[in-house]
């Protein structure tokens, strides 16, 4: 059964994707950024915009019936390579005890206020 969640982010009606994708067992978390998506605000440190990430990323696990722990998959896109080292104690918190594999990849973002963003695969336990 395939089902697809939202995070309410004005980029997901007008791009056309969902935050999320739960197909069986399988969880697929799309490329998400540091907006506070209530407010539509971002932070300009990527630390904060990491911290955001995570806490979009987690609702969207919770959402699907799991969490970091089941993350199996996770990629990290940052315009500025030199970002990523502040990054890793937000990142060893949320993914320290399930270690997924992960990449790391320096690219453009569709918002130059983005520093981060973060992408998962995850696995639901049965």
């Amino acid at each position: 059964m395939r089902r697809s969640i939202s995070s309410g982010s004005v980029f997901e009606r007008e791009i056309g994707y969902a935050r999320a994708v739960v197909d069986g067992e399988w969880v697929f978390v799309s490329g998400t950024t540091g907006f506070d998506y209530a407010a539509q605000t971002i932070a300009d440190d990527v630390v904060a915009q990491a911290e955001q990430c995570l806490k979009n990323i987690a609702a969207a696990l919770a959402e699907a019936g799991c969490g970091f722990a089941d993350v199996v998959r996770v990629r990290y896109i940052l315009p500025d390579a030199s970002d990523f080292p502040p990054c890793w104690p937000v990142l060893r918190r949320a993914f320290g005890a399930a270690l997924p594999a992960a990449t790391m990849i320096s690219a453009g973002l569709s918002d130059p206020r983005m520093k981060i963003e973060i992408e998962v695969d995850a696995r639901k336990r049965t």
